[in-house]
């Protein structure tokens, strides 16, 4: 299993995985009635396919990984749709003190991009809006406590908690459908945040299908912080 700790509480895990780079030479040569040849001549076949945009062959690639990230990145990640997500229930689950994300950098907006945050270099303004942070999430947790030994249920009293609660799921997608994540994700445009997890990916990525990821950061990787 290929595991990466993310942030301060998160982790990607590698827990299934379905073909390899052969995986995608055998799917394109198929069209002529023929398999795998040498791999220098394979190696080649997965660079011209990515060159020339013909990426239906990298669908026969499947990964799954198993997630823990806070919620506010979940929900970003859910809106890549070819794939398929299963997140753990707070309905049914109760959610423990600790599981809530405390950034270790804070960062502050560019006027002139509003896509664009810095980290804040005042260490007096960082540690007073961690402090903030710190002091929001006891206070909600606490409420959410008191609401269940009230009685209430987990599905109601769980509406009370922030989006830095950690949660987790699994994804299951095919390598085409996850260079377009890393396309949009591994990415300076991207939030930092989900960014750390789309580079954890990558390597995974890159050690399963090391062709196939040559290929994609050679020709079709649009974004901005991962290397060949």
């Amino acid at each position: 299993m290929f595991e990466a700790k993310v942030l301060d509480k998160g982790f990607v895990r590698l827990v299934d995985m379905m073909g390899d780079d052969y995986a995608a030479v055998k799917a394109a040569r198929v069209s002529y009635g023929q398999g795998l040849k040498t791999p220098e001549r394979d190696r080649a076949l997965i660079f011209y396919l990515m060159e020339h945009g013909h990426e239906t062959p990298f669908e026969h690639i499947v990964f799954t990984f198993h997630v823990k990230a806070p919620l506010f990145v979940a929900r970003q990640w859910f809106r890549h749709r070819i794939g398929s997500f299963n997140e753990i229930s707070q309905r049914y689950t109760e959610i423990k003190e600790e599981e809530f994300y405390i950034p270790e950098n804070v960062r502050v907006n560019v006027p002139e991009d509003r896509q664009k945050a810095v980290p804040v270099e005042d260490e007096e303004l960082l540690e007073k809006a961690r402090s903030l942070m710190v002091k929001s999430f006891e206070d909600s947790y606490s409420t959410y406590k008191e609401l269940l030994a009230l009685g209430v249920a987990r599905e109601l009293a769980r509406i009370v908690l922030p989006l830095s609660t950690y949660t987790q799921f699994y994804w299951t997608v095919n390598a085409r459908s996850l260079m377009n994540f890393l396309n949009l994700r591994a990415d300076s445009h991207a939030q930092w945040e989900i960014q750390q997890y789309a580079i954890a990916i990558a390597r995974m990525f890159k050690e399963k299908c090391p062709w196939t990821y040559e290929a994609f950061t050679k020709y079709a990787y649009r974004g901005d912080l991962l290397e060949a």
